[in-house]
């Protein structure tokens, strides 16, 4: 799937086989992240949300509702909108004008976007879009890579990468058989560390989830509320 694709959702593929109790704790997981996400910004419902990548069922589904959510993705949305959310079509990495927002929402897409000089434009985007903003993304360094759930897969060269997922069955891709799709699938994800994150999003506080004494993933996140975030 083409690296500039902008969401988690848009690049799972059907038929794939999952490993046992992955869903369960994805679900876990992200119902923990949603809680979060509605105590730091605890005035939500009154805010006008830019989110950049995403899809309308994960809203739908979160019980977190904004006064209004603009949902920018290349593709469309599979399923009806709420009255509440407007979907736009364009790519983050454009130097697109979209107005003003309160919040700038962004789950698992910097990874995707594809190369340095993309990521700084889409990191742009999140910053001049609003004043706060919301940015997670899975961490490099956890022993698992959360895409094709492959121990250690990103530190690898990317040819036995492409080797191995042509041999392996789980994940959120599906088992590919030829090298040249398995080698464009394991490009189009470069997993970010502190580091990298904090340089696109400077000043901003970097909250690490965690399973067990491993990070899993890291978010940026911007409120000028709140101290810790503030340049």
């Amino acid at each position: 799937m083409p690296a500039q694709h902008l969401s988690a959702a848009a690049r799972r593929r059907p038929g794939c086989i999952s490993v046992p109790d992955q869903h369960t704790v994805g679900e876990s997981m992200r119902r923990k992240r949603w809680a979060t996400f509605a105590a730091r910004f605890p005035e939500i419902e009154e805010m006008r949300v830019l989110d950049v990548g995403g899809y309308a069922r994960a809203w739908a589904d979160a019980g977190v509702r904004p006064r209004h959510l603009t949902l920018l993705n290349l593709d469309g949305q599979p399923e009806p909108l709420e009255p509440w959310m407007t979907s736009v079509h364009g790519d983050a990495c454009d130097p697109l004008d979209l107005g003003s927002f309160d919040l700038v929402y962004s789950n698992s897409v910097i990874e995707h976007v594809g190369g340095h000089w993309r990521r700084e434009r889409y990191a742009a985007l999140v910053r001049r879009s609003a004043p706060r903003y919301w940015v997670q993304t899975p961490y490099r360094y956890f022993p698992i890579e959360p895409h094709f759930l492959m121990p250690a897969m990103q530190h690898l060269p990317l040819s036995f990468q492409a080797r191995l997922v042509t041999r392996w069955p789980v994940g959120s891709y599906r088992v590919v058989k030829d090298r040249e799709t398995a080698l464009r699938d394991a490009m189009g994800v470069e997993l970010l560390g502190r580091s990298q994150l904090g340089a696109y999003f400077p000043g901003a506080e970097l909250l690490a989830e965690r399973v067990g004494p491993f990070v899993k993933s890291l978010i940026a996140i911007r409120d000028p509320s709140d101290a810790l975030s503030a340049d």
